[in-house]
């Protein structure tokens, strides 16, 4: 595995990742997903930056995955995995918000597509 292509492609889709989290989170769902009083940014940079070097560990040694449009496809199937399983382990001891799981799962499926499309993009830049 080309590890310079890992860290690179993995660090931009997690900015990537923070970006599109901060839009769908921060400013057009802001009333459905508040703000806490003890939020703690670097863990949020740093749960962006793993999901980013995740989607990029599964394009790069397993997948070989290096066009934009199929990192995005392939983005989007992993953000609807990712944002189920999240859901299901966060609903797991509170009641359940129908409308809230499945506008997150949306929001998932749509940050894992623009990582994903990143990630590849990076990806096949980088020799």
């Amino acid at each position: 595995m080309n590890v310079k292509n890992f860290l690179i492609a993995g660090i931009v889709g997690g900015l990537v990742d923070f970006l599109l989290g901060f839009l769908f989170y921060g400013i057009i769902f802001k009333d459905s997903y508040p703000e806490t009083l003890d939020i703690k940014l670097e863990f949020i940079i740093l749960g962006c930056i793993t999901f980013g070097l995740l989607m990029s560990y599964i394009f790069i040694k397993w997948a070989g995955i290096k066009n934009p449009i199929t990192g995005l496809t392939a983005g989007a199937s992993i953000g609807f995995l990712y944002g189920l399983s999240t859901n299901f382990f966060m609903y797991s001891n509170r009641p359940l918000d129908t409308q809230n799981f499945i506008i997150d799962v949306v929001i998932s499926i749509i940050i894992g597509a623009g990582v994903g499309a990143a990630v590849a993009l990076v990806n096949g830049k980088i020799k």
